[in-house]
């Protein structure tokens, strides 16, 4: 019987600090997965919108805790006119909202508050992002979490009744968006034209991962991937499968 189409491989340890498992996805963690963002992204709407270079900035950021909004409205604090399209709107407004009880980056125009739009000088996307760049610091310090973790995806199971806590690292899905990801038109892990980096995804989003796990577990996965890629050729990814 053949696998089924979906199948991806796993490994999985205890962290040598913690009583945790680490449950990482290798398929898609050693695939050729790259942020197409200005280079062929459709965005997140109910259809192409590759024009309008939103990616997935549509629906604005939903952050994680008090320390996630207090470090982002710093961050939004030193943005320039210059970086920020719509900087003067958030002072005078705020770049965050509460709705529900929940805290999430404005929308202005149907999209997030800290996307530079088409035409803006600098051109578009994520001023946070860009502010990053041009200080030389990684992205991962000014930008909302949800935005700097995408499309990597940590979940934390806690058994009742011994407290041992299993997180799984895998890919973001659709399905994690809850309903609104199945209006979704596109969406980037499930499209071909993502999977074309030279470089694994365990490499390229090496300060992503590491910042999502902690040293020591990620450099306990590499030590497992580097030699299982360089002996043999991983399980590739679903939708290289498909192709």
């Amino acid at each position: 019987m053949a696998a089924p189409s979906d199948t991806h491989e796993w490994v999985s340890f205890g962290d040598p600090d913690e009583d945790r498992t680490w449950l990482f996805d290798v398929t898609f963690l050693a695939s050729g997965w790259r942020c197409i963002y200005g280079a062929g992204c459709q965005g997140v709407l109910t259809g192409p919108a590759p024009e309008l270079f939103e990616g997935c900035c549509s629906y604005g950021a939903h952050f994680t805790g008090p320390e996630d909004v207090r470090r982002v409205e710093l961050a939004a604090a030193t943005l320039t006119p210059e970086q920020w399209q719509h900087a003067k709107r958030a002072r005078k407004n705020g770049a965050t909202k509460q709705h529900g009880g929940v805290t999430t980056t404005r929308l202005v125009d149907g999209a997030c508050i800290f996307l530079n739009r088409p035409g803006f000088p600098g051109g578009p996307g994520c001023a946070l992002h860009r502010a990053a760049l041009e200080r030389g610091v990684s992205p991962i310090t000014l930008k909302p979490d949800v935005c700097w973790q995408l499309p990597l995806r940590r979940e934390d199971a806690t058994d009742g009744a011994t407290g041992h806590v299993t997180s799984t690292v895998t890919q973001w899905d659709r399905r994690h968006w809850g309903p609104a990801g199945e209006e979704f038109h596109w969406w980037c892990t499930e499209a071909p034209e993502a999977f074309t980096s030279a470089h694994a995804v365990y490499v390229s989003l090496a300060d992503e991962l590491i910042e999502l796990v902690g040293r020591r577990p990620y450099e306990m996965l590499v030590s497992f991937l580097e030699p299982r890629i360089a002996t043999r050729t991983p399980l590739p990814h679903p939708v290289v499968r498909r192709k």
